[in-house]
């Protein structure tokens, strides 16, 4: 507590709280989501899990809001922005700052993948059957999926951002085109043409998130320029920061159209995206033919999350329309001391809740079972819904025990130490071996998504996505360590 609040204090005052917030409730409601849905049976003699959605239909219009990686790739590119952005006023350049970033992600990743493979290897040298190993594992490493696309996002934000500084909103709206262009290919062929919706659909919200940063930081430089200029000017102080507040309506004052770089962050630009959001995603799912559902859901002919479809692009646009709408509430209430705290212990463990909160899932199925305890009420049904309250108790303890082990990986990531300017040669060779480090975290992550869940795999994880990640992390880690590519002042 005591640490918190120093963290509160010390926050700079121009800081967008609210960005921390909506972070800190998308993973929350991603957590107890996935918890939430389970339906856990027995499948040959062994407990299996799966989605309830599919025996819950009246609630498949919810996951419009329940589908929140939209908004963890929009906070994303706030906060990659505002650090690239940072990291250059600074003199640095892009290379470090990929190096630096991926000490908050793959840090907390390494952990959960080495413990992964060491709990597997174990239970593989105590006679399990391996393909039973890798189902149990695959179900814990769902989490990976999202980070797959994140760790891209981020390896692209330098040139991403470049571009957005040039074209500013044309960049989402191009991709948006292309994430439909993708799903004329699933509807009418070549369905390969849709892979590219895996990056094309994330890179359009994380570029929102660029141009919200931008708006914001135009609003604090005019609103504390105009202000300042108004107490100078003998204003007293509520005119001085009528000032201010009027300077923010013009703020990113320039290219108008697609090509402003500043999201309009008013309330009316909320309302008319949070309504043309709805309908356009009514439209798509009633007269189109999208699912309702904006998660996975088995027999549609679509799925709107895998890849990003033009539906779930719609519910991006709702979903960012109702945030701007509660920007200036949420960020008064974020003043006060309790609530931001709050919001800082969640984010201090963010990814380690993520990515931990299914291994929770399996460690309480394997002990109840164990047990001979385990419910298996059929999904929807009064007993099931009677278990949702004990189910997410029970996995919330079992959570917080992994994040009282775990988090202080994640809490504790320091920023690396200082160094001095490097030669041309040496950021060259930095750069390079930053792309290499981050294609081969990709390349482990993508391999263990894409193995099958019943191989049979000793460590729970295909050798080569272990070699490849532990490579592409160890190599990251020897960067920012700055014992290569880069020389120490003095």
């Amino acid at each position: 507590m005591r640490r918190l609040r120093q963290l509160a204090q010390r926050t700079p005052p121009g800081r967008e709280r609210y960005v921390d917030l909506l972070r800190a409730l998308a993973i929350t409601m991603v957590v107890l989501g996935h918890w939430g849905v389970t339906a856990v049976g027995y499948d040959d003699g062994r407990p299996a899990g799966h989605s309830a959605l599919a025996d819950l239909r009246w609630a498949w219009p919810l996951t419009w809001v329940a589908q929140v990686m939209p908004v963890f790739f929009l906070v994303g590119g706030y906060a990659n922005a505002a650090s690239l952005a940072a990291r250059r006023r600074r003199g640095g350049s892009a290379a470090g700052w990929l190096v630096d970033r991926s000490a908050r992600l793959v840090r907390p990743t390494t952990v959960l993948l080495l413990v992964l493979a060491a709990g597997a290897g174990i239970a593989t040298l105590r006679g399990a059957d391996p393909a039973q190993v890798r189902t149990v594992v695959w179900f814990a490493t769902i989490p990976l999926w999202f980070l797959v696309a994140y760790v891209a996002v981020v390896a692209l934000t330098p040139p991403m951002y470049a571009l957005h500084r040039r074209f500013g909103l044309a960049v989402p709206v191009a991709l948006v085109v292309l994430v439909a262009l993708g799903d004329l290919g699933r509807l009418l062929g070549p369905a390969a043409l849709a892979d590219g919706n895996y990056l094309f659909g994330w890179l359009a919200v994380h570029q929102l998130g660029f141009a919200w940063y931008d708006a914001a930081r135009a609003t604090t430089r005019r609103t504390g320029a105009d202000a300042a200029e108004a107490a100078e000017a003998g204003a007293t102080a509520p005119d001085a920061a009528r000032a201010g507040a009027a300077a923010s309506t013009t703020a990113g004052a320039g290219p108008r159209g697609l090509f402003r770089c500043g999201l309009p962050l008013s309330g009316r630009a909320g309302a008319l995206l949070l309504g043309g959001g709805l309908v356009a995603l009514v439209l798509l799912t009633t007269v189109g033919p999208y699912p309702v559902a904006m998660l996975h859901i088995p027999g549609e002919r679509l799925d709107n999350a895998a890849p990003p479809s033009l539906a779930l692009m719609a519910a991006a646009a709702t979903q960012l329309g109702l945030i701007l709408l509660l920007r200036r509430p949420a960020g008064r209430r974020l003043r006060r001391s309790g609530p931001w705290q709050a919001v800082l212990a969640v984010n201090a463990v963010v990814l380690t809740l993520f990515l931990w909160h299914l291994t929770a899932a399996v460690l309480l199925v394997g002990l109840l079972d164990a047990l001979g305890v385990l419910p298996t009420p059929p999904a929807g049904s009064a007993a099931w819904w009677a278990w949702r309250v004990p189910w997410l108790l029970a996995l919330a303890a079992v959570l917080a025990v992994l994040v009282a082990v775990f988090g202080p990986v994640e809490a504790r990531t320091r920023r690396p130490p200082a160094t001095g300017p490097a030669g041309t040669g040496r950021r060259r060779l930095r750069a390079g071996l930053a792309v290499a480090g981050y294609a081969g975290v990709l390349v482990g992550l993508l391999l263990n998504s894409l193995a099958p869940k019943t191989a049979p795999e000793p460590l729970g994880l295909p050798a080569p996505a272990l070699v490849a990640y532990l490579a592409g992390a160890g190599l990251l880690r020897l960067l920012r360590s700055g014992r290569v590519g880069r020389r120490r002042p003095g």
